[in-house]
């Protein structure tokens, strides 16, 4: 109980008024392209879309998005904790309220076609996905999630000998299985798959950043000269981390950089002029902290 209060304590106003206005991307997203065509959202929501249309009409999709992820975030509770359950019970309230708004209140006519894409299903399943994925991916960089699904997988992947991707990916695949024999169609269900992937590509861009940096690995022999040239350059500190050659035993450093992705090919002009032989790795990385002043971020 005590870690509970702890938690519940940590709650920010920030993240609600984040988590706000993802639920209304995602309400927008759902109810202005997806729902008009009959395409469908993945997870829990398209689960609540899918048994929405097949209901009689006063089980709408706010109700279903209430009855089937509220009870997933109160299961998840003791793994995933209060502030976590709090936030996204919220944000599903929020997603549910403003669908809930836009189908039944506003004088938005979305019974028949996109107001804004018609009846394209490509535009749909498009811009659909990419509006949904900006709320989902809002939801989870501000603490809270969209979908109940999710929570399950962290659960029961393991359990189950999968990956918590592989658990989402299966239950979507079923999901769209089902709708393709309720509907006994196919052509919806492919379009809806292109609109999960557009979504999942929105939600690594909204959570990982648009632009991610690159780190640099130098192996080198000469790891005074290539740091303060570096420095001199970039403006930017390093971290250096002594090793040797595993195959000459000979005395190396490391030197781990962080840069942008247009500063890669300059750094590697700069360190094989001072040591032509260094062995330079880059990877990406999706998020930098600045911790201290030996590791600043660029």
């Amino acid at each position: 109980m005590n870690g509970t209060m702890e938690q519940l304590k940590t709650v920010k106003l920030k993240n609600f008024v984040m988590l706000t206005l993802a639920g209304m991307i995602n309400a927008f997203g759902v109810t202005v392209f997806l729902a008009p065509v009959h395409l469908y959202d993945s997870g829990i929501s398209g689960t609540s879309m899918l048994l929405g249309q097949i209901t009689p009409e006063n089980w709408t999709l706010s109700i279903f998005l209430l009855l089937l992820n509220v009870p997933l975030f109160l299961f998840g509770y003791k793994r995933q904790g209060a502030r976590f359950t709090v936030y996204a019970i919220y944000t599903v309230a929020v997603y549910s309220l403003f669908a809930f708004l836009i189908t039944d209140v506003s004088a938005i006519d979305v019974s028949l076609s996109s107001p804004l894409a018609g009846t394209d299903l490509l535009l749909c399943a498009l811009f659909g996905g990419l509006i949904s994925g900006a709320g989902s991916g809002l939801a989870i960089r501000f603490g809270g999630a969209m979908d109940g699904i999710e929570v399950m997988a962290v659960i029961f992947a393991k359990r189950i000998g999968i990956t918590v991707g592989s658990f989402v990916m299966a239950y979507n695949v079923v999901l769209y299985v089902v709708c393709g024999l309720v509907l006994h169609s196919w052509i919806l269900p492919l379009y809806s798959i292109v609109a999960y992937m557009a979504a999942l590509k929105m939600v690594d861009y909204i959570v990982e950043g648009f632009d991610r940096a690159k780190c640099a690995m130098i192996v080198t022999a000469k790891p005074d000269a290539i740091c303060t040239e570096l420095s001199n350059t970039f403006e930017t500190g390093m971290t250096r981390v002594e090793a040797r050659g595993g195959y000459s035993g000979s005395a190396k450093t490391i030197v781990y950089f962080v840069v942008n992705r247009f500063q890669v090919t300059k750094l590697k002009e700069l360190v094989h002029e001072i040591d032509p032989t260094a062995y330079i790795t880059i990877s990406e990385v999706a998020d930098v902290f600045q911790a201290n002043q030996d590791n600043m971020q660029p």
